[in-house]
């Protein structure tokens, strides 16, 4: 099981080092970010630059949560790993966070709709909300919005690219209504 770590931030900003480390995988290069209490992010090669915001992170290669991250992901896409068991240090608004956390509840080879997780998270009109919480999700793979699709079945955006969902989702025997 992911354990989400759920922060405030009253008035300042927190001003945390951050590191980062690039890491190879089947859908292409990862950079894993991580801070003082947990995992911040895994971004994209081409990621777009205002998808996560992350504040000039040093790099490192012995930072003990990107090693076990690392790991953890070989593990996945090697198809010995169906849940991570990382600290998370999710940056975001209240409503993003409960939109990530339910992610995180979604099984290994299942997927749901945006309008399924606006109803997990009691609020069945935020759909559209959903979605843009879903595309900031800056912790993708391992909170998994990989798996989250259109309400009519079929694959939505993802920061990776649809071809990176679809493998992922192939990997975890997923369904949806087009063929993988």
């Amino acid at each position: 099981m992911v354990r989400g770590v759920a922060e405030k931030l009253v008035g300042a900003r927190r001003k945390l080092t951050r590191y980062f480390k690039w890491t190879d995988s089947p859908v292409g290069s990862l950079n894993l970010v991580a801070g003082d209490t947990g995992l911040i992010a895994i971004v994209w090669k081409n990621d777009d630059p205002r998808r996560v915001r992350l504040a000039y992170p040093c790099e490192s290669r012995t930072h003990p949560v990107l090693i076990e991250a690392e790991r953890q992901l070989r593990e996945y896409f090697a198809g010995n790993r169906r849940a991570f068991d990382l600290k998370l240090d999710f940056v975001g608004t209240d409503f993003q966070k409960k939109v990530w956390n339910a992610l995180l509840a979604i099984p290994y080879g299942q997927t749901r709709s945006h309008a399924e997780i606006a109803n997990a998270i009691g609020n069945s009109r935020a759909v559209r909300a959903v979605g843009a919480a879903n595309g900031k999700n800056p912790i993708s793979i391992i909170a998994p919005c990989h798996r989250a699709i259109g309400s009519d079945g079929l694959l939505v955006a993802y920061a990776g690219g649809l071809a990176a969902k679809r493998y992922q989702l192939t990997l975890e025997g997923a369904r949806t209504a087009v063929s993988l």
